[in-house]
């Protein structure tokens, strides 16, 4: 499907493959550059010259564990931070229904929040202080919205993990199963522990990677630790959020009709803790590339 918009500085009439949506372009007229938008007749955000840094840039422990809570109180988030509460209502009165009703119902939910996640990365690395519009399409671009980031964050996950997988498989070939990670043993149970928190250790700097660069071919493990070595302990940062949105998740008790108001109440603010939580670990992934792009190896060829 081909997408129809005008340039956002001179109106020219430009037209890209839908394929190509929410990646970086150029007005062949003007030069000016954009993000080509994902319908047509949109206006088509401007991206600011950069200037390619050499070096990191300070304030990041500042920017992630102080300036985010102004998120929360900045009028213009408003909408955004409304339909998470919706989403968050939805989700969690909505769980447990019968058939299959209660199964789509969470996966169109969790579709809008990755969707909504991938693009606070995005707005965050672009030196953006303000969470993400929302935009839920129409007809077939509606599902669009939802497939697709399930598929982004589903293949991210697989790609780093691909380690622990053949790992499982080959201890599997030795009769063992994933059950056996819990055993203390310097075997192959080791092996899969290691291999398995490795995957989710490197998994901040992935779906970093795909939510800024869109492009799968840049997730390479030498792209990887080289960022993460260059900037330990800010990376650590961004995974210690992201893990503490795991746990917290885990942890957060479903809706049930025999709890009484309060416990209720009390659930459902456990279940927007997690989400709270989670934009604070987005814009730390963001904040990691705003800050230290520089020790990002595809950052320079994404730029030029």
């Amino acid at each position: 499907m081909t997408i129809q918009f005008n340039c956002p500085k001179c109106n020219s009439l430009i037209a890209f493959d839908s394929r190509h949506s929410g990646k970086h372009a150029q007005c062949h007229t003007c030069g000016q550059k954009f993000i080509i938008p994902f319908e047509s007749n949109v206006k088509p955000k401007k991206i600011k010259p950069q200037l390619i840094k050499s070096d990191p840039l300070p304030g990041f422990y500042r920017a992630v564990l102080l300036d985010n809570f102004k998120l929360f109180f900045d009028r213009q988030n408003i909408t955004p931070l409304a339909f998470v509460l919706a989403c968050v209502c939805f989700k969690f009165f909505t769980h447990g229904l019968f058939c299959c009703c209660g199964f789509v119902t969470q996966f169109v939910v969790w579709g809008w929040l990755f969707g909504f996640y991938l693009n606070i990365i995005y707005n965050t690395a672009f030196d953006e202080d303000a969470l993400p519009e929302i935009y839920l399409g129409t007809s077939i671009t509606f599902l669009w919205y939802i497939i697709r980031p399930f598929l982004v964050f589903t293949l991210t996950l697989a790609v780093v993990l691909v380690p622990f997988i053949i790992t499982l498989a080959h201890a599997q070939n030795h009769g063992l199963s994933p059950r056996d990670m819990l055993t203390i043993d310097f075997g192959l149970p080791l092996v899969m522990q290691l291999t398995f928190f490795l995957g989710l250790f490197l998994f901040p700097i992935a779906i970093l990677t795909v939510a800024v660069g869109k492009d799968i071919t840049l997730l390479r493990p030498d792209y990887f630790f080289a960022a993460v070595f260059k900037a330990f302990l800010p990376y650590v940062v961004a995974v210690f959020l992201l893990l503490a949105v795991a746990v917290l998740y885990l942890k957060a008790p479903s809706f049930s009709t025999d709890a009484p108001i309060p416990t209720t109440a009390a659930h459902l603010a456990i279940n927007l803790a997690v989400q709270v939580l989670a934009i604070f670990a987005m814009r730390a992934i963001g904040l990691f590339f705003r800050h230290y792009s520089c020790h990002i190896p595809w950052e320079k060829r994404y730029q030029q």
